[in-house]
């Protein structure tokens, strides 16, 4: 049985920016608060370090958008695409340094909002079924 927690973004104008550093009661005494916390302090950090960035240039695309025929998005969704591998390259390293030895696995993934039929980007826990290894074939 593979279960998994959802960590709720918060955003402005549809971007995320930020994720909720709330500790979900499913998780009691299988990952300390502390570790919790101090990662999904270090996806917020690298979602501060892009997020000013990105909004530059949404902004700037936006504005060139009829001149260059939608051209001028491009930039916007590189560098989209380039938070998104620096957010999966940090859950891979917390999964290999911690939590996979705790029988968790964290992924970024999308899902639909709840209110509307945009998506938007999750933090999910996901709980690694252990292997009966003195099981018989």
């Amino acid at each position: 049985m593979c279960r998994s927690f959802r960590c709720q973004s918060s955003s402005r104008f549809g971007l995320s920016n930020r994720f909720e550093a709330e500790f979900p009661n499913g998780l009691v005494s299988r990952v300390a608060p502390e570790e919790f916390k101090a990662t999904v302090m270090r996806v917020n950090s690298v979602l501060k370090k892009t997020l000013p960035v990105n909004v530059k240039w949404l902004f700037c695309g936006c504005v060139c958008c009829c001149c260059t025929l939608g051209c001028s998005l491009w930039p916007v969704i590189c560098l989209s695409k380039r938070t998104q591998h620096s957010l999966n390259k940090l859950l891979e390293w917390e999964n290999s340094r911690l939590y996979h030895k705790l029988g968790l696995h964290w992924r970024l993934t999308k899902q639909r909002c709840d209110s509307s039929s945009m998506m938007e980007y999750v933090l999910l826990v996901e709980f690694i079924p252990k292997i009966p290894i003195y099981k018989p074939d």
